[in-house]
């Protein structure tokens, strides 16, 4: 793993300290964060409501809400359109939400992923204008969905497009469905000023332009706003988007608003999750909570997750939350069932792993899973993987990426070999006849090859700072906090710290995760090794010389709050 450390001058920083009453170790990281300006790192350090751009600034949303305003005037029948991810089931939350307190008659749509797949289907269309339906609205998909918009037209069905998924190539004719409007940053001619909004976050634009705009809730909008910001902070970081610019915004007044639960399901689904009266992170909704909801959609239905943010049931709420809990753990099984079966085969095959770009397939795996089981292999392997699973001469993927591999662009230069595939840069969906997995293996590695080098393949680790341990203490953690929540595009800062030496016996917790104390002079810290059993070996030395990267963190136990480093690296060297 090859340590990269970032320059910053320390005037600068130093200066920047100043202006906002900060240490210059956290002047320092605004500056890595391209955050030079004291205005701007003012406003990064404290996100206000009113730092939500303005919702008619994106491309199709006067025409949107004129259209939606008309539906519930003349009382006409709307379809929301959703997708079983987090991401697209909480899109159909809130924006039901919204339009029910419109005085809309709303009803939703959720596919199922292993019965109807990804995206829309013609036959819900049909079905929908057979029940009077005329105005439909996609939430987290859409934005490729040609043929299903012609034939809404052709039945009389206007179609609200809402998705941030990238949208055809600019220039082609076909680039954007005809639908009556659509909702994407992404699209060409839309100056919306934030293109990384996920599918949860353009369906809340449309929810803050309906609300600010609307005769009476408008003088309301700024007070139920926060209300709706708790489940677009989930789906904007379970889609792991960046969480900067008005992600950010999205992600802290959500995150603060986690603390005070008042919806029967949310208060049910962190209860089950462990979280209850805690201080909510980014890394419990990663982790914790978007997993619950996630499982719903992998292993049974996302109606499930509609179901437990309409509920005014207590009870009702409790016991779906459960399920969802109980779901969860199949989803574990399973994946972990994936994993093993493909460690085996590394095992037993190395070779086939030294790919660019990994495609990885298995007969009777669960469709549900090979997602999460493509980002544990990209982290495992680092390159970019496919999964599919194989069923009956039919092979169901799902891809993962890093930023310096565009998937979705690689996956259309091999379109030819799909039934149907969409996605963004970072995560793709699609199917194939299974007698195309070979080709595509191939094809793909040819375009790799052409965009990585085998520098991209080694593993890095970008460190913020170097520090000695002097420097270290819980205060600084705190003050640290004001740069979160952390996640893609805002991570959690990295240190350096050399020199250091073994403080008594590592031990390994679990059989696989490092804990022990490590000294810098006279400072002794407590230190983590997440999954870093395998680091034992080079403990054997108790006089060895230790370079460590880490993340900084304080652990709560038994009432005590202490510093600890999280480790991300270790360079041992035996003293000369």
């Amino acid at each position: 793993m090859r340590w990269l450390t970032s320059e910053v001058d320390s005037e600068s920083a130093e200066r920047l300290s100043k202006a906002l009453s900060v240490s210059p170790l956290l002047g320092r990281l605004l500056i890595l964060r391209g955050l030079a300006d004291p205005d701007e790192a003012h406003r990064f350090l404290h996100p206000r409501l009113s730092h939500l751009h303005d919702p008619f600034q994106m491309l199709g949303m006067k025409a949107a809400v004129g259209r939606i305003f008309q539906a519930v005037e003349h009382k006409e029948k709307i379809l929301i359109y959703g997708d079983y991810d987090v991401d697209g089931s909480l899109a159909v939350v809130i924006l039901r939400m919204a339009l029910t307190l419109l005085g809309a008659e709303v009803h939703h749509h959720i596919p199922h992923r292993i019965r109807d797949g990804y995206g829309m289907q013609e036959e819900v269309i049909e079905a929908a204008a057979q029940q009077g339906v005329s105005l439909i609205i996609s939430v987290d998909t859409g934005i490729r969905a040609f043929a299903v918009v012609e034939r809404a037209s052709e039945l009389g069905l206007d179609c609200i497009i809402t998705d941030h998924h990238l949208p055809g190539e600019k220039g082609t004719a076909d680039a954007i469905p005809r639908a009556l409007a659509v909702l994407n940053p992404k699209q060409a001619n839309c100056s919306y000023p934030d293109k990384n909004l996920c599918g949860t976050g353009v369906a809340f634009k449309l929810v803050q332009a309906l609300l600010q705009t609307h005769p009476e809730l408008s003088r309301r909008a700024a007070r139920l706003l926060p209300s709706f910001l708790k489940l677009v902070c989930i789906g904007t970081i379970a889609d792991s988007v960046p969480l900067v610019g008005e992600n950010r915004v999205i992600a802290r007044l959500g995150l603060e608003g986690l603390r005070k639960p008042v919806n029967p399901g949310l208060k049910a689904l962190i209860e089950v999750a462990g979280l209850d009266g805690k201080n909510i992170t980014a890394t419990d909704v990663g982790f914790r909570l978007a997993p619950r909801l996630n499982a719903a959609g992998r292993m049974e239905s996302a109606q499930d997750v509609i179901e437990l943010f309409t509920l005014a049931d207590a009870a009702g709420a409790q016991q779906l939350a459960l399920k969802l809990n109980r779901l969860n753990s199949e989803r574990q099984k399973a994946e972990q069932d994936i994993l093993a079966e493909i460690e085996e085969r590394f095992r037993r095959q190395p070779e086939s792993f030294s790919d660019y770009c990994l495609v990885v397939e298995g007969q009777g795996w669960h469709r549900g899973v090979i997602g999460i089981v493509a980002s544990r292999i990209m982290d495992r392997f680092h390159r970019p993987t496919l999964v599919i699973a194989c069923e009956e001469g039919a092979g169901h993927g799902s891809g993962r990426s890093s930023e310096n591999f565009p998937l979705l662009e690689a996956l259309t230069t091999c379109g030819d070999l799909f039934d149907r595939f969409g996605g963004h840069a970072f995560a793709a969906g699609f199917a194939l006849p299974v007698e195309r997995i070979a080709e595509l293996r191939r094809r793909l590695n040819e375009f790799a090859s052409t965009r990585l080098r085998p520098d991209d393949l080694e593993r890095e680790v970008a460190i913020d700072a170097e520090v000695s341990f002097s420097e270290l203490s819980e205060a600084l953690v705190e003050e640290l906090e004001q740069l979160a929540p952390y996640g893609y595009g805002n991570r959690r800062p990295v240190f350096a710290s050399r020199d250091a030496r073994l403080s008594g016996r590592p031990r390994l917790l679990q059989e696989k995760h490092l804990k022990m104390q490590v000294a810098q002079q006279s400072r002794i810290l407590d230190a983590i090794g997440w999954r870093k059993g395998a680091w034992m070996e080079q403990l054997r030395n108790p006089n060895a010389s230790l370079d460590l990267a880490f993340t900084l963190e304080l652990n709560h136990y038994q009432n005590q709050t202490t510093l600890q480093l999280e480790l991300l690296d270790m360079i041992s060297r035996a003293d000369s």
